[in-house]
């Protein structure tokens, strides 16, 4: 398919430097992107303002949640094709895609057609004080109004997901969209534009950009005078930059940011269910995942059986995919050696597979477990993302913690263990914004979803989603 722009309900593109679509499963060119030039998003930023103050900003909520429920049953429509160009974009297992990218970016636009109908505000009822003008009373109620033109900006590793998670709320506010997808992965973007499209929603309500962050279409979109709020999911130093260039004119902004995520076993736990989470929650996807676990604490009764058994299962996996660049490849293969240097012993993977086939040609990482370092090894402390974690063991509740707490980061983490007193005891005092007990990524699309520290600002999820895509405005009514 070709990528490109779209905005103020239409396609454009043409004519504007473009750069080559890689595929991360051969290395082969599968086609041409557009970059954005500054004039394009400038564009893309009037088209949005037009439609708040034309239909768009006129439309009722049951005229927005009836358009969400719309587009969603125009990707279930096209539900094969979304699952194709998901694929086709980040390599990954085809049916990870139909299992969980694209019902998930289904599901997102119905949850939060439905939620604009159970949402409410609260009222108070205020006595009138004397210095205020005397007896009588007051009525105070909230009202909430869309926050304006929102800049969302997506990665390359769950494309379709993380992009409808952000923009199905900030629609069902009432604001009006500038998108610009990861130069990695434009397809199901430009996808779901067309879906836009079909449905017929106001010109300017949806708009999308395609083009990479420093210098160029990320960068002209962030720092737009004209944006109102922006939402990331990224790395953490891409976060910081965008927060810089959104400093000038003091945007808000909502952060999904990184994660080395730990796992703590107890010795108590179910160790088959906690062997196959923790395969879960280390390779789904090569690591490419946010959530993804990095770094393992096993009690030390049950560390030498967990890591063999661990290690074991990883060199057992083949459906798997690249990652998603050469760049990322040798960034991730550059943490193995680096791992290697610091005294690491390689437990399973570490290097590159070699299949016979196209794929050697891609960019394929060996799923790896490592032990043996210290917690200030740099392999441990920092987001390698990708098919890897350190597994070390722990001797008491108190060290556990210590071990999990002690990272920049604060996004996610599982326990495991049958003592569900422990497991109430541990989950809050690990700093992370999502604990799992007994599982890993189990979501529901109502819940907060972030982190603290280096991995983000805010929360998503919900109503939480809602509130930072609108501003409550208080009307106080003297009778």
């Amino acid at each position: 398919m070709k990528a490109e722009h779209y905005v103020g309900g239409a396609f454009t593109g043409d004519g504007e430097r473009d750069f080559p679509l890689i595929d991360p499963v051969d290395g082969t060119e599968r086609g041409r992107v557009p970059e954005a030039s500054r004039a394009t998003v400038d564009a893309a930023v009037r088209a949005a303002r037009q439609a708040l103050d034309g239909a768009w900003g006129a439309a009722s909520p049951e005229d927005r949640a009836a358009a969400l429920r719309e587009i969603a049953a125009g990707i279930e429509a096209r539900f094969d094709e979304f699952v194709d160009a998901e694929v086709a974009d980040t390599g990954k297992p085809r049916d990870l895609a139909a299992a969980v990218d694209v019902p998930r970016a289904i599901g997102n636009f119905r949850a939060y057609a439905d939620l604009l109908y159970g949402r409410g505000e609260r009222a108070y009822t205020t006595r009138v004080p004397g210095w205020s003008g005397g007896a009588g009373e007051a009525l105070n109620y909230t009202v909430r109004r869309p926050l304006g033109v929102v800049a969302v900006i997506s990665p390359w590793n769950l494309p379709l997901l993380l992009l409808t998670w952000k923009v199905a709320p900030a629609l069902a506010a009432g604001n009006a969209v500038v998108a610009k997808p990861s130069e990695e992965t434009p397809s199901t973007a430009t996808l779901l534009a067309g879906v836009v499209h079909e449905v017929g929603l106001p010109a300017g309500a949806f708009n999308l950009v395609h083009g990479h962050g420093p210098g160029a279409a990320g960068e002209f979109l962030t720092g737009h005078p004209g944006v109102d709020a922006i939402a990331f999911t990224g790395e953490s130093a891409t976060g910081a930059a965008i927060m810089r260039n959104a400093a000038e004119h003091v945007t808000p902004v909502s952060f999904e940011l990184g994660g080395k995520n730990p796992a703590l076993i107890f010795a108590d736990a179910d160790v088959e269910a906690a062997l196959e989470g923790t395969v879960r929650s280390v390779f789904t996807h090569s690591g490419q995942i946010c959530l993804c676990t990095e770094r393992v604490y096993v009690e030390r009764p049950l560390f030498e059986e967990f890591a063999a058994a661990l290690a074991e299962r990883a060199r057992g996996l083949r459906d798997y995919g690249p990652m998603i660049s050469a760049a990322h490849r040798d960034k991730v293969l550059s943490y193995y050696r680096l791992a290697v240097e610091e005294g690491a012993t390689v437990l399973a993977g570490g290097g590159v597979p070699v299949f016979g086939d196209r794929r050697d040609n891609g960019f394929y990482v060996e799923p790896t477990v490592l032990t043996g370092l210290p917690p200030t090894a740099r392999a441990v402390r920092e987001e390698i993302f990708g098919p890897v974690c350190h597994v070390a063991p722990f001797d008491t509740e108190e060290e556990a913690l210590r071990l999990a707490n002690d990272s920049p980061y604060g996004l996610a983490a599982t326990v495991w263990t049958r003592d569900l007193a422990r497991a109430h005891r541990v989950a809050p005092r690990i700093a992370a914004g999502i604990v799992w007990v007994n599982c890993w990524n189990l979501r529901d699309l109502r819940t907060p979803f972030g982190g603290i520290k280096a991995s983000g600002i805010g929360r998503e999820g919900g109503e939480y989603s809602l509130d930072f895509f609108s501003e409550p405005v208080n009307v106080c009514v003297r009778f």
